[in-house]
């Protein structure tokens, strides 16, 4: 039994495996191009995140700069009351102690037994309170932003 060869022509074989070389070769850039699509479409989404983020970032930024700004302008307003609330103790307390001194003057002088209150120590420490074992409560509407 022998088998017959087909003649090949010399070209064909050759040319068959340039075309599947082609065919390969176009296959592949096919696939390039369309990885590379994918991946500019997922660096633009990414970059459309990060500027979302940024965006983001940028209004809470502004929103607790906000809210800075106005703690410290609330905490500067009750540093002056504080201040003016000193101011008046220390002119009360001398105001105090000079109608104490009188009412010796008087005591003295009309020879009456007046009863002269001491000048209370919260008045003279105004950094103690009376009641230290008291709490100091506060509201939470007591500081608005």
């Amino acid at each position: 039994m022998s088998t017959k060869q087909q003649p090949t022509s010399p070209g064909s074989d050759v040319d068959q495996r340039y075309a599947v070389y082609d065919e390969r070769k176009r296959k592949r850039m096919i696939s390039n191009r369309e990885s590379a699509r994918r991946s500019r479409m997922r660096k633009q989404q990414h970059l459309d995140e990060m500027i979302g983020q940024a965006s983001q970032l940028e209004n809470e930024n502004n929103l607790l700069s906000q809210k800075i700004n106005d703690s410290t302008q609330l905490y500067l307003g009750v540093a002056s009351d504080n201040n003016v609330l000193r101011a008046q103790l220390a002119e009360l307390t001398d105001r105090l102690r000079s109608l104490n001194s009188v009412l010796e003057i008087v005591s003295e002088v009309s020879g009456l037994v007046v009863d002269i209150p001491d000048i209370p120590d919260t008045l003279l420490e105004p950094w103690q309170l009376p009641c230290p074992i008291q709490p100091i409560t506060a509201s939470a509407d007591m500081f608005q932003y």
